[in-house]
């Protein structure tokens, strides 16, 4: 049975007005409030999207951060523009017949895909010593695996659309630096970089931009107090990336004026200093 909650579509929705009016976005990996995906979806909302969101609370149960006190629902609630430009819905990206699904519900709902902004992910960490077949297997389904899904079903489903499309995918500094600790997730992610490229390549006469973004240390509450301070002096700036830091990039990757940028992993770290100073298990 495919883990993704389905209701049936009522209608399709007008846009509203805006750099991105008339476009429909599909964002995965918004399940949290304060996550990344979240601030992805109120500004593709804000610049005129319409926005069908994903998210799967299950796995932020699992995380130290833990989900959210209504999960997806409250998230809902607060990002809804009541215009009937947002829908939400739980779907768990380990199960290969979601990607599919999800793309063509919103098809259905909004009347075409524009732009499928890839930003879930599957945290793990288990170090070198510590990883299981299991925890490697899932990482990779659920980052690798549906990204490459994702990314066929948009393109499946996404014909005779008017305009550019546009993927947006995110690793993360392994290709920077090494993530020992959480060998499962950095090696999933290595395969999210390295697709990049090729991904462009064979979407690039559809008229879609493939581009994968490594946002550095964002803000999203995950890490604790001692952790925070830690990595705050490990920037220029003293503080860390927030989560409208990377809204900023993904909106602009997603307009009219970056049709021209394809194939790229934009390192969008403000200039962090990662050798500056070890972050030590003591320091979560």
């Amino acid at each position: 049975m495919s883990r993704f909650s389905s209701s049936l579509p009522e209608s399709s929705a007008e846009n509203g007005s805006g750099p991105l009016a008339g476009r429909v976005a599909l964002v995965t990996g918004a399940s949290r409030a304060r996550g990344i995906g979240a601030a992805l979806v109120r500004r593709l909302l804000s610049d005129g999207a319409s926005v069908l969101a994903t998210g799967w609370t299950g796995h932020d149960e699992e995380m130290l951060w833990g989900a959210d006190a209504r999960g997806g629902a409250g998230l809902a609630a607060q990002l809804d523009p009541g215009d009937g430009r947002f829908h939400y819905r739980e779907a768990d990206l380990s199960d290969p017949t979601v990607p599919d699904a999800l793309a063509a519900e919103t098809v259905a709902r909004f009347g075409g895909i524009d732009l499928l902004i890839a930003n879930h992910a599957r945290s793990s960490h288990l170090g070198f010593g510590d990883v299981t077949v299991e925890e490697l297997d899932l990482c990779w389904q659920v980052n690798a695996r549906a990204s490459v899904l994702l990314a066929q079903s948009f393109s499946r489903h996404r014909r005779d659309r008017p305009t550019g499309g546009r993927f947006v995918h995110f690793t993360s500094g392994q290709h920077i630096g090494p993530m020992a600790g959480e060998i499962a997730y950095a090696v999933s992610k290595g395969a999210i970089h390295q697709m990049t490229a090729s991904l462009a390549d064979a979407l690039a006469d559809e008229g879609i931009t493939v581009n994968c973004i490594n946002p550095g240390p964002t803000d999203s509450g995950w890490a604790g107090p001692r952790q925070h301070a830690v990595v705050a002096e490990m920037f220029p700036s003293g503080r860390w990336g927030t989560t409208d830091d990377v809204a900023n990039l993904v909106a602009w990757l997603c307009g009219d004026q970056a049709e021209w940028i394809t194939g790229q992993v934009l390192n969008s770290e403000g200039g962090f200093r990662r050798w500056a100073r070890p972050v030590r298990d003591e320091d979560a």
